[in-house]
């Protein structure tokens, strides 16, 4: 009786396998970190353009209702909490006042954080301010010690520049112009070393 030879099974050898993990493992190596970084700056971005629409919103509700009304960025650990609010009195908002209660606040504070992980408040370390002078600190909320955000029912608000960046060497502001309410969007170029708007 004939014995039936073995058929040749097409496959890898185990040097063949080997060189296959080892070429996925290199691109895998080379594409995480760049993954990485477009994720950080699409967060960052998404961020700067959250408190854009934020600011733009609380302006329209100044004009619509004819009362001044703002942001208030309330110092927490490890970022600001965020809390739309509302002058309850006429005399403008004031920090006391909305602490009373005077001063309504419209709805619950939130971090920035809570909606774009890695996000947070803060300027970071070589980067000159948005309008080309040396930072003065790494402070991301620059408007006052009072940190509120006033936007009123003529259309002007309080100028000021809010500064996010994210886990990697992405820097953002959001610029508040005084006089017309006007927001403006930067993003940080590092290649150029200037701000540029977005």
């Amino acid at each position: 009786m004939a014995r039936g030879s073995r058929g040749s099974f097409p496959g890898f050898s185990l040097i063949e396998l080997l060189f296959s993990m080892a070429v996925m493992g290199t691109l895998t190596a080379m594409a995480v970190p760049q993954g990485l970084r477009a994720l950080d700056e699409f967060r960052t971005r998404a961020a700067a353009r959250y408190l854009a629409m934020l600011i733009v919103d609380a302006r329209f509700r100044a004009i619509k209702t004819w009362k001044t009304t703002g942001l208030h960025f309330q110092a927490s650990t490890p970022d600001y909490r965020i809390a739309p609010v509302e002058d309850g009195n006429g005399n403008g908002l004031r920090t006391a006042e909305i602490a009373r209660g005077v001063d309504r606040t419209m709805s619950e504070p939130q971090r920035l954080d809570g909606n774009f992980p890695g996000v947070t408040f803060g300027i970071l370390d070589g980067i000159p301010d948005a309008d080309g002078t040396p930072a003065d600190g790494s402070e991301g909320v620059r408007l006052g010690t009072s940190k509120i955000l006033s936007l009123n029912a003529d259309g002007t608000a309080t100028p000021g520049t809010l500064y996010v960046h994210g886990r990697q060497r992405t820097q953002y502001a959001v610029r508040v112009l005084g006089v017309t309410g006007r927001v403006r969007l930067l993003r940080f170029d590092f290649v150029k070393g200037r701000w540029s708007d977005v």
